[in-house]
């Protein structure tokens, strides 16, 4: 039995993520993309495995924006959209297992999308960020803890920001109940992404 993942937790951190970058009111404003094109951005989970060890996996396939009020950095937004079948834990037949009716079931639930509905500021460079989770058809509110990690021009004329981002999920949450034991009940979501202004 595999103790593994979640994807659309994954995308959904990594929408929350975007959003903290609007914390600060000395931040740039504006509307950033994610680099898809660079792909200087990633969606990792790590779940327990028989808590013996960890396994770590990604979503190699997701897609998003947000955008920076840095005057009111609560009215930054944050939209993000994972496909699911693009989950990658580097192994083919568990990769198979994860993609089936037991897990994400990526036939009949192929995208996860996160949309914020508020931002917190916690610190100069961090905030708590809150958005609606689709994963796996259950929509659910989340909850990101974010940290600012940079911005300024690029070597391409361009100009961009990263931030980075962590939440924990309880896969039951989201209609996911297969039975991994009471180790792989949760997985936990890293995000980092880099936004190119527009």
């Amino acid at each position: 039995m595999y103790k593994l993942f979640t994807a659309p937790v994954l995308a959904l951190m990594s929408a929350l993520m975007l959003s903290s970058a609007a914390l600060a009111a000395d931040k740039p404003a504006g509307t950033y993309h994610f680099d898809t094109e660079g792909q200087h951005q990633f969606i990792m989970f790590k779940i327990s495995h028989l808590g013996y060890s960890w396994l770590y996996g990604r979503f190699n396939d997701f897609d998003g924006a947000f955008t920076v009020d840095a005057d009111n950095p609560e009215n930054s937004t944050v939209e993000a959209t994972i496909k699911t079948a693009s989950l990658d834990s580097n192994h083919a037949e568990r990769d198979k297992h994860l993609r089936s009716a037991d897990f994400l079931d990526v036939s009949e639930y192929p995208t996860a999308t996160f949309k914020s509905t508020g931002i917190e500021k916690t610190g100069d460079e961090s905030a708590r960020i809150t958005g609606d989770f689709t994963l796996h058809g259950v929509t659910k509110p989340v909850t990101l803890d974010a940290r600012l990690i940079g911005y300024g021009d690029d070597p391409w004329g361009g100009y961009r920001m990263g931030l980075e981002a962590s939440t924990t999920l309880k896969l039951a949450d989201f209609g996911i109940t297969k039975n991994l034991g009471p180790a792989s009940e949760t997985v936990e979501i890293i995000i980092s992404v880099e936004g190119v202004r527009q």
